[in-house]
């Protein structure tokens, strides 16, 4: 393939520090990356990895593992890159086809053509010999095609596995999912007729990425007068949506029974097939989140959260941690607290491997919160809690992917108060009583741009 090598201009890191000093009784084969891997616990070690990603989401995430590189190993070389470029990319000099160790020339145009294109994205990662592709956010991030195909050619995803990102695309299965984890639901149609105590319905993921059949019918509305139903016993006024809807399609705003019967049809016939569903519209509530990561060995930690609620068209525009009292947020400690402890259950549950997004709604006037969404993937606000913890996010998914457990990870301990150079202390993240450290920064993202086309 067309990949070409271009050297990096030296960073300001490497200009002021000298090489790494390498032990001369090591011998000429010092390995401090895979040295490290076996020292914390991890099974496979990662030195090539394919950013399947562009523009800002490509740079920060070079940037942030070579600076972890850099400050972990003494070596920022550890690591090396491969940049997928467009033509636009190239033409615009973009900074990430400049921080990459090599680059593939892909088509440009449309995403399709590029970064969503699964098979393109499989096929350079196999011909470049990488050992993992980082995914970011946006195009292919959240299309479960993409691990299960790399899991075929044994690269590594970094991100969560097929059967976990596959259905909690789906709305109304990650609702019923957040409910067994005991995270409360919105009321919706799913809020009720669990076998036994007609209470929440409740499922287990099954190994082919679904739940089972009955309980998923269960919290769909297929006719109108199931629609009015529902309505009735979750309370007026009401969204009807079908869940495969998007982008303002199979989604209406209902005040009371003769418009939920109006809108029936309508959202029927626009996403054709799809589930439909009743969920109470919630109004004055914020948009409440908590970062999470899970490991392979079964481990979750929660790294505080953001507020993300002021926005316009459905883009945020700020984005604030922590979201919580006395320091600028909204939301009580403990109570977020608590929100914290059911996003590592629900994660755990699942099985969710990577970084994610817990996503609630908050009511300030009464202290309750509700579930949204888990976002399989990094997202784009993800600084601000780098910036409260101290964790470096995208080296904590390299660290994931080769297969680290989180209490080894020195930025997660240095975080639950644990020395750095400490090694013996063990960190139980499923003590509910193991608490990090007391948060004493505010930060504040302004994204200007989420506007501008």
């Amino acid at each position: 393939g067309p990949a070409a090598r271009r050297e990096v201009p030296m960073t300001a890191l490497r200009a002021v520090v000298s090489e790494p000093v390498v032990d001369a009784d090591a011998g000429p084969a010092a390995d401090p990356l895979a040295d490290y891997v076996a020292a914390k616990g991890g099974n496979r070690v990662i030195r090539r990895v394919l950013i399947a990603n562009n523009g800002m989401a490509a740079t920060k995430s070079i940037m942030s593992m070579r600076r972890w590189a850099y400050l972990e190993l003494g070596d920022e070389r550890a690591l090396s890159f491969v940049a997928m470029a467009t033509p636009e990319d190239l033409n615009a000099n973009a900074e990430f086809v400049r921080l990459a160790d090599e680059y593939v020339e892909v088509p440009g145009g449309s995403n399709v053509n590029n970064y969503a294109n699964v098979k393109l994205i499989v096929d350079v990662a196999g011909r470049m010999g990488v050992d993992a592709v980082w995914p970011g956010w946006g195009h292919a991030s959240e299309n479960p095609k993409l691990p299960r195909a790399l899991k075929e050619k044994g690269i590594a995803f970094m991100g969560p596995p097929a059967p976990v990102m596959s259905v909690l695309g789906d709305k109304i299965a990650a609702n019923i999912l957040a409910q067994t984890a005991k995270v409360p639901s919105i009321p919706w149609s799913g809020s009720y007729g669990n076998p036994g105590d007609d209470g929440p319905l409740q499922a287990n993921l099954q190994d082919d990425g679904t739940i089972p059949k009955a309980t998923f019918d269960a919290a769909c509305v297929t006719t109108a007068d199931e629609a009015l139903a529902a309505a009735e016993r979750v309370g007026y006024p009401v969204m009807l949506k079908a869940s495969e809807g998007g982008g303002g399609k199979g989604i209406r705003m209902n005040k009371n029974p003769e418009e939920l019967a109006a809108s029936f049809p309508q959202v029927e016939s626009e996403v054709p097939g799809s589930p439909i569903f009743v969920m109470q519209l919630m109004t004055g509530a914020r948009h409440l989140e908590v970062q999470v990561v899970g490991d392979e060995h079964g481990n979750a930690v929660a790294l505080n959260g953001r507020d993300c609620s002021t926005q316009r068209r459905f883009q945020k525009i700020f984005e604030e941690a922590p979201p919580t009292k006395p320091s600028g947020g909204i939301a009580r400690p403990e109570v977020f607290a608590d929100m914290e402890l059911k996003a590592k259950q629900l994660v755990q549950n699942i099985g969710y491997v990577g970084a994610g997004t817990v996503e609630y709604l908050y009511n300030a006037k009464n202290d309750e919160y509700f579930f949204l969404e888990l976002n399989p993937r990094l997202q784009v606000e993800h600084p601000c809690t780098e910036g409260v913890t101290g964790v470096n996010l995208p080296a904590t998914q390299l660290q994931v992917a080769m297969g680290i457990p989180l209490p080894s990870m020195p930025e997660v301990r240095r975080l639950y108060g644990i020395d750095e150079h400490d090694d013996t202390t063990v960190l139980d993240l499923d003590d509910p009583a193991t608490k990090y450290r007391e948060i004493k920064k505010h930060v504040l993202a302004a994204r200007i741009t989420a506007e501008n086309p």
